[in-house]
């Protein structure tokens, strides 16, 4: 069974930033697949980003420029640098593994975290 742990959330002013880190069990790394997915307060949750052994990296354009997914397999850790926060960010932020990437997009596997909340406020 796959455990991920996300934490780094908090609350921030716009501009400013934080990093998010997802922290999974040993099996981590052999997931090809891992992404960020965040809900917001009466919307559906939406794809932030993935990245992927075979397709690199993929974003949504809300956070293209500002926002920077990496992942340490030896330390079974993911990470979401986010930077130039807006308040349109704030979010539950979901670690998400063992999801599908095509040349378009990402879609969710089926292991979750536990979300963490970002508050973009000033």
């Amino acid at each position: 069974q796959v455990q991920l742990v996300e934490s780094g959330g908090g609350s921030v002013q716009p501009g400013g930033s934080l990093r998010l880190s997802c922290a999974g069990s040993a099996i981590f790394s052999s997931m090809n697949v891992m992404a960020w997915y965040r809900q917001a307060p009466g919307k559906q949750r939406e794809l932030v980003g993935a990245i992927s052994s075979t397709h690199g990296t993929k974003y949504a354009d809300s956070v293209k420029g500002r926002f920077t997914i990496s992942r340490d397999n030896a330390k079974n850790i993911m990470y979401l640098q986010m930077n130039s926060l807006k308040p349109e960010d704030t979010a539950v932020y979901y670690c998400n593994a063992a999801g599908v990437m095509t040349s378009v997009t990402a879609y969710p596997g089926k292991y979750w975290g536990q979300g963490t909340q970002v508050t973009v406020s000033s």
